[in-house]
């Protein structure tokens, strides 16, 4: 791979921050010509889509930044935090049973999928198969449904548990970043058409829309214009729990490690899983007491730069054009996608249940932690909580949801 033309991170930042500025800037823009595009296309969606597109010029590269660390240790729990602590929870209890319905139709999707998508190939292409070696193959698929299911220590357990070579590895994990970031792309532009997509599923959409006018009416009653003072008190809330955050994962990933370290199989070994937790289970204590009238000096606005900027960074690990590399394998990766979204779409529509559910059971399963709440803020920055929690519970499924497919995997393989 050769070096990309930027490679100094500062650099790389200024340019992301600079694509996040035009694309705001121009979704502002009372241009007929801008009106129109962004009636179609979602913010948040070029936000994601811009700087892939620099990542497969060579431009920058996702792989060699460090930006997406940064983003995802610092940035993401600090957001999660400012969001979450303004969120009422006996609303969220409210919008019901159809979130975790839609969270586990999305693990049965992924489960299934990929047995079905071998199957599939093997008949209609089995040179695809067979060019990389059907063992090989099937094995190298159980840590793409690792990381669907759970996350990337759901991921490098299934490389252990079923003897996954480097060389498939490597491919896998290309389709596995790739098709969840199409995916993720898809979801994206459906929560900018939301409304269109719940009157096509029929459902009933007014226990979200209650919480949203909630946190609005909430936010106008406290809100004022922020001095310096109030922002340093936002930024020490929102860093504080992220320092919190790191100092009890530091001190529980290694403890559980050592003292049950057959706990690794729900992730509990994991410093980034316990960052998470930590983070949104602070900030949802704290959301019971006065610190969550943060929210009307702008708590949830700046955890939304931070969404924005981790957003910019998972785009710029997107490689377009690595499609182009091994296609057979992306088009395992494609029909076993699609597998999990036909899936979701015909429950959602026996259920009438929003899209919203849909998206983010989805990307809890797809995405985790990192991206669940990103999709769920896309519809409101009050939802990213309930993205947090049901990709919390994707890392308990994670290891064995992979496992079953694995064995259903090989099944068919031989």
């Amino acid at each position: 791979m050769n070096d990309p033309i930027i490679t100094n991170d500062a650099v790389v930042l200024g340019l992301l921050i600079g694509i996040l500025a035009f694309v705001f800037t121009t979704c502002q823009s009372s241009h007929p010509f801008w009106k129109k595009f962004y009636k179609y296309i979602p913010t948040l969606l070029l936000c994601y889509f811009i700087p892939s597109i620099f990542n497969s010029l060579g431009i920058i590269s996702g792989e060699t930044s460090n930006l997406y660390f940064v983003a995802s240790r610092y940035l993401l729990p600090t957001s999660l935090a400012l969001l979450t602590i303004s969120i009422d929870i006996p609303e969220i209890k409210k919008l019901g049973s159809k979130a975790i319905i839609m969270f586990l139709t999305g693990t049965f999707g992924i489960i299934m999928g990929g047995p079905i998508s071998i199957f599939i190939i093997s008949f209609i292409a089995p040179d695809i198969i067979n060019s990389s070696g059907v063992d090989q193959v099937w094995r190298g698929l159980t840590t793409v449904a690792g990381s669907w299911i759970g996350g990337g220590a759901n991921q490098a357990a299934m490389k252990e548990v079923f003897d996954v070579g480097d060389t498939i590895f490597s491919a896998m994990i290309a389709v596995d970043v790739i098709i969840a970031n199409l995916w993720m792309a898809f979801l994206l532009y459906g929560a900018g058409v939301s409304q269109k997509m719940d009157d096509w599923f029929h459902a009933d959409s007014s226990s979200i829309n209650d919480l949203k006018e909630k946190v609005e009416k909430y936010r106008s009653k406290i809100m004022k214009i922020p001095n310096l003072t109030d922002a340093i008190n936002v930024f020490a809330v929102g860093f504080g729990i992220t320092a919190i955050a790191h100092l009890g994962s530091d001190f529980i990933s290694p403890y559980i490690k050592d003292s049950a370290p057959y706990l690794a199989k729900f992730s509990l070994t994991s410093k980034f899983f316990w960052l998470i937790v930590l983070s949104t289970s602070i900030a949802l204590c704290l959301s019971f007491t006065k610190a969550r009238d943060i929210e009307g000096i702008g708590a949830s606005r700046y955890g939304s730069v931070f969404i924005y900027i981790l957003v910019a960074t998972i785009g710029m690990k997107m490689d377009i054009l690595a499609i182009f590399h091994n296609p057979g394998l992306f088009l395992i990766g494609f029909i076993w996608m699609s597998v999990h979204a036909i899936l979701l779409i015909v429950v959602a529509k026996l259920l009438k249940a929003p899209f919203f559910f849909l998206a983010v059971g989805s990307q809890a399963n797809v995405g985790g932690a990192a991206s669940a709440p990103i999709v769920a803020s896309a519809f409101h920055p009050s939802l990213a909580p309930v993205g947090v929690l049901l990709a919390v519970f994707g890392y308990a499924l994670g290891t064995y949801g992979a496992w079953i497919c694995g064995l259903l995997l090989q099944m068919i393989a031989i």
